[in-house]
């Protein structure tokens, strides 16, 4: 998708305490061997602070970074991956009124880690539809530390991290212009991350916990006897993603100068992500995100705001910024940086 006049004009993070990986294997909550393949450091630990909370704070630094009135945003959009409060409760709307106070809508897009990214070309489709709103507001944000969650041992493919995120959307300027949004999905993939789990009830109402790890060890025992699983090298489908954010973006992939991806093992952002789309180690945000764990939706935008505040983009940079979600789903999202931050 080509945007038109789209620009990110504020971001804002909340990031909480970090815990050490080398903590975690004292304790007895990470191996150490997985611990030492990983190459992560860190992660970030909420404890208590509910995600929507979170989120609040995120949204009042993104808003204030972008010169935006409340009056301006015509809508809110708020992303999540786990769970968010009581059942029967609308985060975003929690999140609006501790926000903007205004009467606009606002609504929850589950899209596990994609949500942001999808918002993002939500909000460019809305501003060119209603000459009226000049911003819409996107919040991300998850919990972890949570009974039904072991954020060590859940995914092998990274460790969860806690923490939020806030983008304002606006086609009144900014400081990085949004030049495409490009998505993939194969949806016969569902099924890798159902595993053997029934639909109904849904696991977190009879005490189940999250176990990726349990639903690849399905699907392996199925190969095994022969039941091949729905599959396709998740860096293909990226690649699927990418080539036609960049044919709209009007770009070639050697004119992209950062790569802002999510956190993850180092083998598994090396081989699964980064080198089927032609891209090095050093070309992304490693260092960085193999300190926070992985935040979900708020993920890669935490990483963009590590690079825009901290220089290691400039302007006239062109950024690829790609995440995935369940479902199988990539997306990627293609930016240009047009100002610094003040000071």
């Amino acid at each position: 998708m080509k945007t038109e006049g789209t620009y990110l004009a504020g971001l804002g993070k909340y990031v909480p305490n970090l815990v050490s990986t080398d903590q975690a294997v004292r304790e007895g909550w990470y191996d150490a061997a997985v611990r030492e393949a990983s190459g992560l450091e860190s992660v970030a630990v909420a404890g208590s602070l509910s995600a929507p909370e979170m989120a609040v704070l995120a949204a009042r630094e993104a808003v204030a970074h972008s010169g935006h009135a409340a009056e301006d945003f015509g809508a809110l959009i708020h992303c999540s991956a786990y769970h968010q409060g009581p059942d029967g409760w609308s985060p975003p709307h929690y999140v609006l009124a501790n926000t903007l106070g205004t009467s606009i809508t606002a609504m929850e897009l589950k899209q596990g880690c994609q949500g942001v990214l999808s918002s993002i070309a939500i909000a460019a489709q809305r501003l060119a539809c209603v000459p009226d709103e000049t911003a819409v507001l996107v919040t991300a944000a998850d919990n972890y530390s949570a009974p039904l969650v072991n954020r060590w041992t859940t995914s092998r493919l990274s460790i969860f991290g806690d923490g939020a995120v806030a983008v304002v959307v606006s086609r009144a300027g900014g400081f990085a212009k949004v030049l495409s949004v490009g998505t993939h999905s194969v949806p016969a993939m569902e099924a890798l991350h159902r595993g053997s789990e029934p639909l109904f009830p849904p696991a977190v109402t009879v005490g189940r916990e999250l176990d990726y790890e349990a639903r690849v060890k399905f699907w392996m025992e199925e190969w095994a006897k022969g039941n091949t699983p729905p599959m396709e090298h998740p860096g293909e489908v990226l690649r699927r993603a990418m080539d036609e954010a960049l044919k709209d973006a009007d770009i070639t992939a050697a004119e992209i100068t950062r790569v802002i991806h999510p956190s993850a093992t180092v083998e598994a952002l090396r081989d699964q992500w980064l080198e089927p789309l032609g891209f090095t180690l050093e070309q992304g945000i490693w260092d960085h995100t193999r300190r926070l764990g992985h935040i979900g939706p708020a993920d890669v935008f935490i990483g963009l705001e590590h690079a825009w505040s901290s220089r290691l983009v400039g302007v006239g940079d062109k950024i690829l910024i790609f995440t995935g979600s369940p479902g199988f789903e990539a997306g990627c999202s293609i930016v240009e940086i047009v100002s610094t931050p003040a000071g």
